[in-house]
């Protein structure tokens, strides 16, 4: 089958298109033939090796390879059809549209990913194309598990910092599905974008600091790395909880002695990314209350171009690379 692969560690030109092996379904997996996946923040950085949260840069490293990485196709998120099936698998049926996330394992890059039927795949959304459910699994995952963790109630006012990636842009329509009224937090350029995800209000953070304005919140989601945690947990009203996407060990650290000593909660527990929540996903998006976060869409081939737009920090949303025109590629 033909991939987009990498070879070594560095910038985005590292990535080629080359032939591996087809994957062989085992007894308990599935083999899919996929159409479409994200190209992630997560993906940029293994490529790299160069990560926002500096502590597990060790034991990564020793997981996926010292000196040139162990897995050669990226993409943890895609969307695509079984083609095979294993002699033991129930789940699924030959010929099922399907998405879904591929955890440590990777692989969305190529033509073929094999996946045990019980990783976090489901049928996919009646109502979104391939493309549009590709860029759903990594911010909608997330995002409802933090928002899952803060067991947010209607009415509440939340924050969402970094609400015009993948995972933000997600909260944001998760929080009003909720029944939150949402403060979204980002750069100018993403202010139409959140807005037309649902966010009440808009903060440009080059312009004003959002934890000086005088203002609190039942429940902050923090997705930017750099944060000050003293000024967010300032920015919480008396029981509320500051979620922190990005942990920094420090913050790890540091959210022990505030939820013990005083009355505001902070929760960093990382997303398990179950089938159940994909299929809650699901539910939300059939029913009208999430939709498509597509920015742009790229061919295969296109795939430095990709990874250098989400670089640029200035994507409206997911960056999609369609993966099912492979064979058309020289």
């Amino acid at each position: 089958m033909k991939a987009i692969t990498f070879t070594k560690y560095g910038p985005a030109e590292v990535l080629q298109l080359s032939e591996r092996p087809k994957p062989i379904a085992k007894d308990h997996e599935v083999l899919i033939r996929v159409h479409a996946a994200e190209a992630t923040k997560a993906d940029v950085e293994m490529r790299r090796f160069k990560f926002a949260v500096k502590w597990f840069w060790l034991p990564l490293r020793m997981a996926f390879g010292i000196t040139k990485p162990r897995q050669q196709i990226l993409g943890g998120y895609f969307s695509g059809t079984v083609v095979e099936t294993g002699k033991h698998v129930s789940q699924f049926r030959q010929g099922e549209e399907v998405f879904g996330a591929t955890g440590l394992k990777f692989g969305a890059y190529g033509e073929y990913v094999a996946l045990p039927e019980d990783a976090t795949i489901v049928p996919k959304p009646s109502n979104m194309s391939f493309v549009d459910s590709a860029a759903v699994p990594l911010g909608g995952l997330n995002a409802l598990h933090f928002l899952r963790l803060a067991e947010l109630k209607a009415g509440e006012q939340v924050l969402i910092n970094g609400a015009g990636g993948s995972i933000g842009a997600h909260a944001v329509q998760i929080a009003k599905s909720m029944g939150a009224r949402v403060t979204a937090v980002d750069s100018a350029i993403k202010e139409s974008f959140v807005r037309r995800m649902g966010a009440d209000c808009f903060i440009d953070y080059a312009a004003e600091d959002f934890a000086v304005k005088g203002q609190s919140f039942d429940v902050i989601f923090d997705m930017v790395p750099g944060s000050s945690y003293g000024a967010c947990i300032a920015a919480l009203k008396s029981g509320g909880r500051y979620l922190v996407g990005n942990p920094r060990l420090s913050v790890m650290l540091r959210s022990v002695f505030t939820t013990r000593l005083s009355d505001k909660n902070v929760r960093f527990a990382f997303a398990r990314e179950s089938k159940e929540e994909l299929l809650a996903l699901k539910e939300l998006i059939e029913a009208g209350k999430v939709t498509s976060i597509v920015d742009r869409v790229y061919a295969a081939e296109e795939a430095v171009d990709a990874h250098r737009r989400v670089e640029t920090e200035q994507r409206l949303g997911a960056v999609v690379i369609e993966i099912a025109d492979l064979d058309a590629c020289p």
